[in-house]
């Protein structure tokens, strides 16, 4: 089995959290310590406007435990969270968020379920919310929603405190928004075994909410775009090309039909409209033409998909207390 420097990782994405962040720390590094884990926390300022970064500096100075991420600007979550995956060096990786709604009391068991359980991922459960009902109500819809798609029965897919075998984090790619559904794209990269624990939620005690309404908005697009991408990514041309035949047939079909109409009354000298005075005929012509697009998008993807490879790219600012490879 291979030897890890360090067997727990934490990973905290942060924006404008300088209140909470010695704290966070300082209870992190209690319980942890009180179990005999050795750990890193690797914290990672998503373009703060505050003091964060100075915060952070202060705090890596004084415990070489903690190393920090800068970025030069505003990525979003996935993108903190991808970046800390590729820098965490733990046997297992924990992401908690930074406003003291996480409770670090939860790690160590975390821990467990991972190394004796063998679990390849544990998703937190806030069973008991101390959110407002704009927030629960449509947090429930999609995660209603997400569990009928994905198939993974996971009661908060959204629930930031969440603990993974390194495998994981370093197998899957985290880009645009879909911090989300990572249950779903450990899944789809072939790991099953995903557990869920009940976890203790906590009121936010500094600052506010980062996240408005539209996030369930652009959650169900991502939820879309990831399905999509995770089913067809290899074989574009089996969804567009299926799609593209169907199209052109069932246009075919139709055009067919009304020629061949039109031929059988004129035979029989009976008065029949001219096809090209038909509705349907247009109908008819759109599908065959949408049918020969649909049919080259999955060409052409499928090309780029054979030639390209999404790449994640963030300017890094600064960083600290990370080893040097």
């Amino acid at each position: 089995m291979k030897s890890f420097p360090v067997e727990l990782s934490i990973v905290i994405p942060l924006l404008n959290e300088e209140e909470s962040l010695p704290e966070l720390t300082s209870w992190i590094g209690r319980v942890l310590q009180a179990h005999g884990l050795s750990y890193e926390i690797i914290l990672i300022d998503d373009g703060s406007t505050d003091n964060s970064w100075e915060v952070i500096e202060e705090l890596a100075a004084a415990d070489v435990h903690i190393r920090g991420i800068r970025f030069n600007r505003n990525y979003g979550k996935s993108a903190a969270l991808d970046t800390g995956f590729k820098a965490s060096e733990g046997r297992v990786v924990c992401t908690m968020d930074a406003d003291l709604q996480d409770s670090p009391e939860e790690l160590p068991e975390l821990y467990r379920l991972i190394t004796e359980e063998r679990y390849d991922l544990i998703s937190g459960w806030k069973k008991k919310r101390y959110d407002p009902l704009s927030k629960t109500i449509p947090t429930k819809l999609f995660n209603g929603v997400t569990r009928w798609i994905s198939g993974i029965q996971l009661h908060d897919f959204n629930c930031g405190l969440k603990a993974y075998d390194s495998r994981v984090v370093k197998s899957i790619e985290v880009y645009g928004e879909m911090h989300r559904y990572i249950p779903v794209i450990a899944k789809w990269a072939g790991f099953r075994r995903i557990g869920e624990k009940a976890v203790q939620h906590q009121e936010r005690k500094y600052g506010t909410t980062k996240f408005g309404l539209e996030r369930f908005v652009y959650g169900f697009l991502d939820l879309m775009s990831i399905t999509f991408v995770s089913r067809f990514r290899r074989r574009p041309m089996h969804f567009f090309g299926s799609m593209g035949v169907l199209s052109f047939f069932l246009g075919a079909v139709i055009t067919l039909w009304l020629v061949g109409e039109k031929v059988w009354l004129a035979a029989h000298n009976l008065r029949a409209r001219d096809v090209t005075d038909q509705p349907l005929f247009f109908l008819a012509l759109v599908a065959v033409i949408v049918g020969v697009q649909l049919f080259l998008t999955g060409f052409l993807a499928e090309l780029t998909s054979l030639n390209g490879r999404r790449k994640n790219q963030y300017l890094v600012r600064e960083t600290l207390n990370l080893p040097t490879t």
